[in-house]
């Protein structure tokens, strides 16, 4: 079985649904169920001897090395991470807090339980951490894509706490032996994805009739990578991945954010047009950019392709018009995430509620 922390999120419950789309390997999923963690999300999944939800913080070592003991995982998958540009310029002790102290606890916790195993479970175990491409900091628009060997500069207090936790676990496989791996992923879209967030924002407010805030000018670029893209790169390094390297895993689509709000727009305007006949580009509104904006990401997967095979199914085009649709279909969800605490949020970042955050 796998132990898997953060999977009420949104990457990591796009996970568990990819997991068991094509196999009943069981889990057992820690989550603090924070703003951004949802137990709606896997709730279909959850079930004695398939899917256990255990709520509870990765920093709480007596409940990590408890779960490790009863449950014996062959690998433990760390999806768990505070990861809003915005909320950590406003709040950053949170983002040390879960992710590097979190990962830390995690780590202490797993080489005692690894140190426990017999010699044929000790080689098989793995522990898998997923990360950002931020912790690489900002490229010019002609510099070459981020690769596993880019030296680490990065520029939020978000991405800061990610690079720290991507040295610990390099650090805790080179010190201790422990099997690690490390995954350094691109924006991430589609469903389940929390509305703070460029897409689900934009795709929510336009329906709703409200504006669209776009950060300065609009043209930061981001390589943009469909979640479960990313779910089927992770499931490939988990079972094939060399202990101790970092994988790089990018959608191969560098877009402008005004090129992502706009196409949205568009799609919008095919599938749910406006009952007023008015177009959804109509409601952009440009707003004074967050600090420390960086410029352009970019992902260059070329080892995760050769090593591994792994390439990505989705082009943008086809991940959009997949997410769009989710969207439409799933506002029960929506309605449930948008809770009194995210408008409160929106209130303390923005002012009113018709904006909200539109990290890229």
């Amino acid at each position: 079985m796998l132990l898997i922390t953060g999977a009420a999120g949104f990457i990591g419950g796009n996970f568990v649904h990819h997991w068991f789309a094509s196999g009943t390997e069981p889990v057992v999923v820690l989550d603090k169920l924070t703003y951004a963690g949802n137990a709606e999300t896997i709730e279909p999944l959850l079930g004695p001897g398939r899917c256990e939800l255990v709520q509870g913080d990765i920093c709480d070592r007596v409940l990590v090395a408890r779960l490790l003991s009863e449950h014996r995982p062959r690998a433990l998958l760390h999806f768990a991470a505070e990861s809003h540009v915005d909320r950590s310029i406003h709040g950053p002790g949170e983002f040390i807090q879960t992710n590097m102290v979190g990962t830390f606890s995690l780590l202490e916790e797993t080489r005692a339980y690894w140190s426990g195993l017999d010699a044929r479970e000790r080689e098989a175990f793995r522990f898998l951490h997923v990360s950002t491409d931020e912790v690489y900091g900002s490229l010019a628009e002609d510099d070459p894509a981020f690769s596993e060997t880019t030296p680490y500069a990065p520029n939020s207090p978000y991405s800061a706490s990610k690079a720290g936790s991507d040295h610990l676990v390099r650090a805790y496989h080179h010190t201790y032996g422990l099997p690690t791996l490390t995954t350094n992923c691109s924006n991430n879209y589609g469903p389940y994805h929390f509305p703070e967030k460029l897409i689900p924002l934009v795709i929510l407010n336009a329906l709703d009739g409200k504006p669209l805030p776009v950060y300065g000018d609009g043209r930061n670029v981001r390589d943009w990578l469909f979640v479960t893209d990313h779910c089927e790169a992770i499931r490939q390094v988990l079972e094939r991945g060399r202990p101790g390297e970092t994988y790089n895993v990018g959608g191969k689509n560098e877009i402008r954010n005004i090129d992502v709000v706009t196409t949205i727009c568009r799609k919008l305007d095919e599938l749910r047009p406006r009952a007023d006949g008015a177009r959804y580009e109509d409601l952009i509104t440009f707003v004074k950019d967050r600090p420390g904006h960086d410029r352009r990401y970019a992902i260059d997967p070329g080892k995760i392709e050769a090593e591994l095979g792994w390439r990505p199914a989705e082009t943008f085009e086809s991940g959009i018009d997949k997410t769009i649709r989710w969207y439409l279909g799933n506002t029960a969800w929506v309605d449930g995430v948008r809770s009194g605490a995210y408008r409160q949020w929106l209130d303390k970042q923005y002012g009113a509620p018709a904006s909200a955050s539109v990290t890229a």
